[in-house]
């Protein structure tokens, strides 16, 4: 009679390489991250057609429909501001929030990485892979929450030079809480099944 070693476990070859390849998936989002974040920084510097998103509250604008180009009355909450130049604020801004994305896609992959790597080696449920998927999950939640709001600090920035100073009918701060609670009860719902996956296995070699 024989007993399997969890400590021993491999996934099977077309685990290995489903696995392999979102790892190569994850290694070009972090390419592709970087070239868009250095090609918007380039734009940004240069002052070529740069997008500024701002919110409102309150503001109704006449908006042309139909071949009449008929006038209808429409409520917007937010817009895409288009420039040529940026403030000094807003450029510093503008790149800080950029170079912040891509920090934080790096790192969030470099965890997800980590742990498809010791999942190749057999280690599936372990503490350290616990804390890959929490800081996964902290990095997401914190890091786009700060770029989120570095990208509305450019938009009005934008919005007070263009306006001498006034930010009337303008939401200085608002933001979509719905991705932030799916990143949240998703990378909650990871944490615990790898917490208590670790707990077992922990049992489990006790009574080997």
């Amino acid at each position: 009679m024989s007993t399997s070693d969890p400590l021993n476990f491999r996934p099977s070859v077309g685990d290995r390489v489903g696995i392999m390849f979102f790892m190569v998936l994850g290694f070009a989002l972090v390419v592709w991250s970087g070239i868009s974040s250095a090609m918007y920084i380039t734009r940004v510097v240069r002052g070529q057609e740069i997008g500024a998103t701002v919110g409102f509250v309150n503001t109704t604008v006449d908006v042309p429909v139909g071949e009449a180009q008929t006038m209808v009355p429409m409520s917007i909450d937010s817009a895409t501001i288009m420039v040529d130049q940026l403030t000094g604020l807003a450029l510093g801004t503008a790149i800080v929030s950029s170079l912040l994305h891509f920090a934080v896609v790096a790192a969030l992959v470099t965890c997800l990485i980590l742990l498809a790597i010791n999942s190749l080696r057999g280690r599936i449920f372990s503490r350290g892979n616990t804390r890959l998927v929490i800081g996964a999950g902290m990095t997401a939640l914190v890091g786009f929450g700060i770029t989120t709001v570095l990208n509305r600090m450019v938009g009005n920035e934008v919005l007070l030079s263009l306006s001498g100073g006034s930010l009337e009918n303008v939401a200085v701060m608002t933001a979509d809480p719905l991705p932030f609670v799916l990143i949240a009860f998703a990378f909650g719902i990871f944490a615990t099944a790898y917490t208590v996956g670790a707990r077992m296995q922990r049992e489990t070699e006790g009574l080997v």
